[in-house]
């Protein structure tokens, strides 16, 4: 038979072991998860196409630097070459190619100031000098003091030269005739050179190698004198017979002066041709143009479209691509456009190249090909290959492009995204404190009813043994 107050206590529901504490936490992920998921989905889709749009320009970046890489070297633009070496010898410099053919005289080499010595019969490096003191000049330089120790030989004298870093170098010459000392300076005529004897007190025996740009005891071998050229008519002097600065991005060494001799320095044919050349571009650009396919899937269901599917910024970054075949690179002749070539775009976007076109245009007009494709000498009506290419490149990551519109609205909405997560979990912060509160004054009920239940079970208690 059931007791009066294990009825009470069923009736109350003490002792049902119920964990508030879970029942809290179920309630508040009930009510949060789904909201949760749904803006961690939109996070994630919404990174993928960050990504994604991200990837697209890196490619087209990556696309465009290598075709300019490529056209700039000499593979595709050819070597720059003299007739004549033994006259101008040249090489190509880095950053760019330069402007050929021109025409070159060289009227005159560059020579270092060299002066010597009279010989000494019975002399050798180890010969004494003695004590004392030189001041070496270069040009408009400050003055450089030599200075010489008591016991100073030939050997020490041009040791203290070469050590003074003024830029002459000395050295001593012992033969069948007997010694000498020879300075030499560097080429250019702003580099000759003074040598004076400023002994305190006077030694005379140093006289003997002095020069005062005219005369002194030593003499001059070779005058100090700049490079003449005439390049294209021009004449123009240098310090040095290797010139860097004459023709942008080539290196001329003079070699010997041949005046009334015009030497020409030019390009040689490319040795890749340009039917490697588009081969290679037709690849690179299917490989792009591939990726954005990719990333503009549309599937056979949202999990299997791509990342950029109904993006327009990508679909016109498609479209200008697409354009570059009928694009204008050359403003004359048979051959002005990638079309002209045997270059066609399949349905996908990608390009097609028909090889037998291309050998045929090639055939006719190498030449021609050659100049719209890579010209010597770019310019708004032959921007040549590479500078088509940056064109498109321009138009599509332009400021206030498609490209950039559409990665700042992405950004946007991840920053709104974070911010709806973080007031979700501040709104059920708030539910769990709500709940927390709700449950805990339950609980404060239930034990005020419990004290209630001991109180009638020990009155009931009473009454029962009263009955007894």
């Amino acid at each position: 038979m059931t007791s009066v107050s294990s009825s009470i206590s069923t009736a109350l529901g003490i002792g049902s072991g119920i964990d508030t504490g879970a029942l809290v936490t179920s309630l508040v992920s009930a009510a949060r998860d789904p909201k949760q998921k749904m803006i961690v989905d939109r996070q994630s889709a919404n990174n993928a196409r960050i990504s994604a749009l991200a990837s697209a320009s890196s490619s087209l970046d990556t696309f465009a630097d290598a075709l300019n890489s490529l056209l700039a070297g000499t593979g595709y633009a050819g070597n720059p070459a003299s007739n004549d070496p033994s006259i101008a010898a040249v090489s190509l410099l880095p950053g760019g190619t330069p402007k050929l053919p021109a025409q070159l005289e060289v009227r005159q080499l560059a020579a270092a100031q060299t002066i010597s010595s009279a010989i000494a019969a019975n002399a050798t490096a180890s010969t004494v000098l003695g004590a004392g003191s030189f001041s070496l000049k270069v040009g408009n330089g400050a003055a450089v003091p030599i200075t010489l120790a008591a016991g100073a030989t030939y050997a020490d004298l041009a040791a203290a030269i070469n050590a003074s870093g003024a830029g002459v170098t000395a050295g001593v010459i012992t033969d069948n005739q007997g010694t000498r000392l020879v300075m030499k300076g560097a080429t250019g005529a702003a580099n000759s050179f003074t040598f004076t004897n400023t002994s305190s007190p006077a030694n005379a025996a140093l006289d003997a190698f002095t020069w005062d740009g005219t005369t002194g005891g030593m003499t001059r071998q070779v005058q100090a004198q700049d490079s003449i050229i005439r390049l294209d008519g021009v004449e123009q002097r240098y310090s040095s017979n290797t010139i860097d600065t004459a023709i942008a991005h080539l290196r001329i060494d003079l070699n010997k002066a041949a005046q009334g001799t015009s030497v020409t320095l030019a390009t040689t044919q490319p040795t890749t041709t340009m039917r490697d050349l588009m081969v290679e571009f037709v690849d690179a650009y299917n490989t792009l143009m591939k990726a954005l396919n990719t990333a503009t899937a549309k599937g056979s269901d949202p999990s299997t479209a791509g990342a950029l599917n109904g993006e327009s910024s990508v679909r016109d970054m498609k479209r200008q691509l697409s354009q570059m075949t009928s694009a204008v690179l050359a403003p004359s002749g048979a051959y002005t456009t990638l079309s002209s070539i045997g270059v066609s775009t399949n349905r996908d976007g990608t390009l097609k190249l028909d090889t037998a076109a291309l050998d045929k245009a090639l055939t006719a007009d190498a030449a021609g090909i050659t100049q719209m494709l890579n010209p010597a000498v770019k310019s708004d009506t032959t921007p040549g290959l590479a500078g088509l290419m940056d064109g498109v490149r321009d138009k599509i990551q332009q400021k206030d492009g498609p490209l950039a519109t559409a990665k700042t609205k992405y950004e946007k909405l991840a920053e709104n995204l974070t911010e709806q997560l973080e007031k979700l979990n501040e709104q059920m912060t708030d539910y769990q404190a709500q709940l927390s509160k709700i449950y805990t004054n339950m609980e404060k009920r239930l034990s005020a009813f419990k004290a209630t239940q001991t109180y009638l079970e020990q009155q009931v208690a009473m009454w029962t043994k009263s009955d007894n």
